[in-house]
């Protein structure tokens, strides 16, 4: 049984903002409403550690959920990726 009977209630501006300032996008989504269909498939705390601790992860999950494997899945892997990779080169550099 599927909660969610429409996709795509995830709004453009949400995509795009995320990509960038996820946990920005995730607050403002959340104070707006926006992610309440999204609310009633995970319960607990679950989804407030994860906001704090890797919310680009959160992301992928919401979008996963809305719209399955698409484009803007996609480009959020990539910028997971991105920024994943990046930070380890960022903090080996410092040490020298």
């Amino acid at each position: 049984m599927q909660i969610l009977s429409h996709t795509n209630v995830l709004p453009l501006w949400f995509l795009v903002l995320a990509i960038f300032l996820p946990r920005i996008s995730l607050l403002v989504a959340w104070l707006q409403g926006n992610l309440v269909p999204f609310h009633l498939q995970v319960y607990g705390w679950v989804p407030l550690i994860v906001a704090i601790l890797v919310p680009r992860v959160l992301v992928l999950v919401l979008i996963y959920r809305d719209q399955g494997l698409s484009i803007w899945f996609l480009i959020h892997l990539i910028a997971l990726i991105l920024v994943w990779g990046g930070s380890g080169s960022y903090h080996s550099r410092r040490r020298d």
